[in-house]
């Protein structure tokens, strides 16, 4: 019975640093693709984008590095899971950055499966770009087959949050899983892709109201459950037509309603204060978050502590709250990657 026992803790120990291998090894490379939820840096720092504005990078890196909150987003938490740095965005790639190695983020603040007002390459663009970097060499098929893709599509399709009916969510799922299908394509072979966050409880949805009797907008988040449930038998039929576990939805509805603890469309008892509050909100009114006027005077303030606000804007989780989520959400990573694991060579003794 001892070496019995001895085998199997052995055998145990093996399989965990074999994945821990796995999970740290030196050659995993995540590509993401989406929206503001996941962009670092991607969008240009011009007039009407605050994510390169103060007080945005407050937290991290401590200035504005063009994400959109006081500190690091979904984005870098995932990349940490996986072992490596938060991969370069593709504009600084194209500005002579030669740092690829950790793979590459294609994200851009506001955009969607197809185009919206802010702009931005959409989805479609985006993979065009990472399909190039293929051509050309930039990432070669080895470097694919260890790889890991992140998919952000939060919502800026249904025009800031002035939604339409069913028909519209199933245009942009379906176009959504056409993106999806061709980032498999194209060599990875695994790929994590967002739910919609309940949009009726965004600080910039939430009926005005005193701070403590906020309530998040039940029909906003009939939408969004809506656009989930869609996206859940999307998925479900793509793992079915690739046999596996390839395609994973990471639940950011059910991690926000978590994080805020929301019941009956209120926010219970949580963590943060004044949880369905943001932590940077302007002063007058048609400001925001970063906004200061000619003289250079701010039309904004900042909550005393942004770790203990869940929203950093009126859209934007803050680091803490992005924190929170992934912690939620992490579950789903393993399996992720579980499955598709590719062993290296290292291996320890039984």
């Amino acid at each position: 019975m001892e070496k019995k026992a001895s085998f199997t803790l052995a055998f145990f120990l093996c399989v965990l640093i074999v994945f821990l291998e796995v999970r740290h090894g030196a050659d995993t490379k995540l590509f993401v693709f989406g929206d503001s939820y996941a962009d670092t840096g991607n969008t240009p720092p011009i007039d009407g984008f605050e994510c390169w504005e103060e007080p945005y990078g407050i937290t991290f890196p401590g200035k504005p590095s063009g994400r959109f909150s006081d500190g690091r987003v979904l984005t870098d938490f995932i990349a940490e899971y996986l072992g490596i740095r938060s991969p370069v965005p593709y504009r600084g790639w194209k500005l002579g950055l030669n740092l690829q190695k950790n793979g590459m983020n294609f994200a851009y603040g506001g955009t969607g499966v197809f185009n919206t007002t802010s702009g931005g390459p959409n989805m479609t663009a985006q993979i065009n770009d990472f399909q190039q970097l293929i051509q050309q060499r930039v990432f070669t098929k080895r470097d694919l087959t260890s790889s890991v893709a992140h998919v952000s599509a939060a919502g800026n399709d249904y025009g800031a949050l002035s939604v339409g009916g069913q028909k519209d969510i199933e245009s942009v799922i379906s176009q959504l899983v056409l993106n999806l299908k061709r980032i498999y394509s194209l060599g990875v072979p695994r790929i994590s892709v967002v739910a919609v966050p309940p949009f009726g409880c965004l600080p910039g949805d939430v009926p005005i109201q005193p701070s403590p009797n906020r309530v998040c907008n039940e029909s906003q988040n009939s939408f969004s459950r809506l656009h989930n449930q869609l996206l859940k038998e999307a998925v479900e039929q793509l793992n079915t037509e690739t046999g596996g576990s390839t395609f994973v939805i990471l639940d950011l509805y059910s991690a926000f309603m978590s994080a805020l603890n929301v019941q009956n469309n209120r926010s219970g008892k949580s963590s943060f204060v004044n949880p369905l509050g943001e932590c940077c909100k302007g002063t007058i009114s048609g400001s925001s978050c970063g906004d200061v006027d000619e003289d250079g005077r701010k039309e904004y303030v900042v909550c005393e502590d942004p770790k203990q606000s869940f929203f950093w804007d009126t859209i934007h989780p803050s680091q803490q709250g992005w924190l929170t989520v992934f912690s939620i959400v992490k579950p789903s990573l393993n399996t992720l990657l579980l499955p598709h694991a590719t062993f290296t060579s290292t291996s320890v003794a039984i």
